[in-house]
């Protein structure tokens, strides 16, 4: 192999950096970033990067781009999970729906114990549509003091009527449960979109009554889905 030779991840990396970059060439992303960086192209110079570099690459060309653009072709770069773009959302706009509450550390699976993941990542859910609706950094705000991380975690995500976790303590479910939110563990490392598929399938069929509750099924309907239940 040449040693200006670039891996095979890192050839995919940037031509998923120029498609992320509408009307960006790869074979003129490449030149660009030998042409900043020097051959070879490695990892480390690719790690190194910023947006400020980004927008020099291509003789400037990429200058005109949005900071968000640029950001999704660095972070397709350096092999980081794009940050998520969030819907908006009213109420009433998904009727039937749910509000979950998935936490994350990728921004793909859930990955996330409840007590250490970087964010919660929300969604609105019915038996037909989803809707990424908000990322909520988990970080404690400077100055900010609590006697329970946990309570401070949980208030987070108060509006939620779901959460998912790849783990929590029992002390902390309990705080959870307490804002009427039903937290949910999973076995395995789940990615979010499995997750909300399995959670429509349940929605559009007989929904345990206290998931009927939450996605405003009138008392009258629910008793039925009680009787399915036992049956």
């Amino acid at each position: 192999m040449s040693r200006n030779a670039i891996s095979r991840d890192l050839a995919l990396r940037i031509g998923l950096a120029a498609r992320a970059m509408p009307g960006t060439d790869i074979k003129r992303l490449l030149i660009a970033l030998t042409a900043f960086a020097g051959q070879p192209i490695d990892e480390e110079k690719i790690a190194a990067l910023t947006i400020a570099d980004m927008k020099t690459l291509c003789d400037g060309e990429l200058s005109g781009f949005d900071d968000s653009v640029l950001q999704r072709g660095l972070a397709a770069l350096k092999g980081v999970p794009a940050e998520p773009e969030t819907e908006a959302y009213a109420d009433g706009d998904l009727p039937g729906s749910v509000r979950i509450a998935c936490a994350s550390d990728d921004g793909i699976h859930i990955d996330g114990h409840f007590g250490s993941c970087t964010r919660f990542i929300i969604y609105q859910v019915n038996a037909d549509e989803s809707r990424l609706i908000d990322l909520r950094d988990t970080t404690m705000p400077d100055g900010l003091e609590v006697e329970d991380k946990n309570v401070f975690r949980a208030g987070l995500i108060k509006d939620c009527q779901l959460l998912y976790v790849a783990s929590v303590g029992g002390p902390a479910a309990a705080k959870i449960v307490k804002l009427g939110i039903h937290p949910i563990k999973l076995a395995g490392r789940d990615e979010i979109p499995t997750v909300i598929n399995k959670l429509q399938a349940v929605l559009a069929e007989t929904p345990p009554p206290w998931l009927a509750k939450a996605m405003g099924v009138q008392a009258t309907d629910r008793i039925r889905f009680e009787r399915r239940a036992s049956e």
